[in-house]
């Protein structure tokens, strides 16, 4: 049995819990304050956010998240402590939070980070990646990592980007040219989903005044996995934010885009971001540019195209990573019960 903690900002976590699970031969129960689907096991959490004037939230720089005396986050620790009790998990995977990492792992339990871009070296990051048995990267190795200690690098899995479209990553797109004639004029969509605030109404007007050759279109998060996908296929460039989801659901497209790092803490996006443009895998911004650059921004990614993709993404994410989890859930099981052995032998043979 695999727990499978989902963090409940946004749903790009949900997205990539779910593209393991299609893969994963272990039985799994997601816990999240976010509302599980229908078809997944689920231990619903209570919130640890809903207090109005948290009291030292990160415990004197110690941790993230842990408000004094707030309900919600003591009720959820107890809940997420009394279904390990119950059903004694060979690990808890954790995407992501650093307090849920550490509660596992002091329950006994091997604990599976979901390791983030960007720097990881504050002394939260360094007590749930040190911690953690395993960490999961889903970026190519060549594109993070390069400030991470040697001893989290000998226990990452750098596995690639993946996203609930790794079954139709590289499928055939139509060509520019029919894109092209087909519009009539180059489309551009934004893809912004639905973890934080995208650009303005300003910002986007200013873009569209600047651009007379492109028609806008947006895509925010109420949209389905099909209306995304639809969308992503039949555009020329996406411009979407520097997430990790985001920008696996764009590689699996193969879509030209802009990718724009928002403003997150440890630099996550522009890590991510960054690492695109060195690779000249797409337009990487730090921020959202003033609007007389959209035009030569959005030529540039329409000219480089989005072969370069399959760098970032093969398909295969999703899968690797589930194979990498049950590995681990049948090994660390059979060498605790290694271990444990020859200690009950040693206190029988003594009495």
């Amino acid at each position: 049995m695999i727990g499978y903690y989902v963090h409940h900002h946004g749903v790009g976590h949900l997205n990539r819990m779910r593209a393991v699970l299609e893969h994963l031969e272990s039985p799994v129960t997601g816990l999240s304050s976010f509302p599980g689907p229908p078809d997944v096991e689920w231990v619903q959490l209570d919130r640890d956010d809903q207090g109005s004037d948290p009291v030292d939230p990160q415990a004197g720089g110690t941790l993230h998240w842990v408000p004094r005396y707030d309900a919600g986050l003591r009720r959820r620790a107890a809940e997420v402590v009394s279904w390990i009790d119950r059903v004694e998990p060979d690990l808890v995977v954790v995407d992501v939070s650093v307090e849920i990492a550490a509660l596992a792992r002091l329950t006994g339990t091997p604990v599976v980070v979901m390791a983030m871009p960007g720097h990881r070296g504050d002394g939260p990051h360094v007590l749930a990646y040190d911690a953690a048995d395993a960490l999961v990267a889903a970026w190519p190795a060549a594109d993070g990592g390069s400030d991470w200690p040697r001893r989290w690098l000998d226990k990452t899995q750098f596995v690639g980007a993946f996203s609930r479209f790794d079954a139709l990553t590289g499928t055939a797109r139509p060509t520019r040219e029919t894109r092209q004639v087909e519009a009539g004029r180059r489309r551009v969509l934004l893809l912004w989903g639905a973890g934080g605030r995208g650009p303005s109404g300003d910002d986007l007007s200013d873009a569209r005044a600047a651009t007379p050759g492109w028609e806008w279109e947006v895509a925010d998060g109420d949209l389905t996995a099909a209306e995304v996908w639809d969308r992503l296929r039949r555009v020329d460039v996406v411009v979407t934010h520097g997430g990790q989801n985001a920008v696996a659901e764009v590689a699996a497209a193969r879509t030209p885009a802009v990718v724009v790092a928002a403003d997150r803490p440890f630099d996550e996006q522009l890590a991510t971001v960054r690492a695109l443009a060195a690779q000249n895998i797409a337009v990487g911004l730090d921020g959202w540019p003033p609007s007389e650059r959209w035009p030569r921004l959005l030529d540039e990614a329409f000219q480089a195209g989005g072969e370069s993709w399959a760098r970032w993404s093969d398909g295969h994410g999703a899968r690797r990573t589930a194979a990498i989890l049950d590995e681990l859930a049948g090994r660390l099981r059979q060498e605790s019960t290694r271990h444990s052995a020859p200690l009950v032998n040693a206190v029988n043979t003594a009495t």
